[in-house]
């Protein structure tokens, strides 16, 4: 999977979409339109978990996403072990039939999940393994 967009540049300058300021003023707002004037080179795994959460972005953040969860599925990015992986799993079905490529390294990121189940503790395996039950149909194949 090969990314063909600048890392140096935030979401706004690849997309050409000034977001302006929040008419809404929650955390989880402000911190959307924050992240979206960040370098995409300077996110962090909680970032991408709020972002990919949202929906937001996803053709630039799903495959950051899924180089951090190449590298650790289970990355902890503020929550619990897991997490990132969870909210890449909830990306809509419609996302993963267009972007194959991205689908078969989700596709591997989840078999090896499967492998590190054994190794961790039971009520982070239970959460692991509810996660992977929602995955798409078209990754759990």
């Amino acid at each position: 999977m090969k990314t063909n967009f600048d890392r140096r540049k935030s979401l706004q300058e690849l997309e050409r979409d000034n977001w302006e300021e929040p008419d809404y003023h929650t955390h989880l707002v402000q911190t959307c339109h924050r992240l979206r004037r960040v370098p995409l080179a300077d996110f962090t795994a909680a970032d991408l978990r709020i972002m990919i959460g949202q929906k937001i972005s996803l053709l630039f953040l799903v495959p950051l996403a899924l180089e951090t969860l190449q590298e650790d599925p289970l990355v902890d990015a503020n929550l619990y072990p897991g997490d990132l992986l969870n909210m890449v799993l909830d990306v809509p079905e419609t996302f993963w039939s267009v972007h194959t490529d991205m689908r078969d390294v989700l596709r591997q990121v989840v078999a090896k999940t499967k492998e590190l189940l054994v190794s961790l503790e039971e009520t982070d395996a239970r959460l692991i393994r509810e996660s992977l039950a929602k995955a798409p149909a078209s990754v759990q194949e």
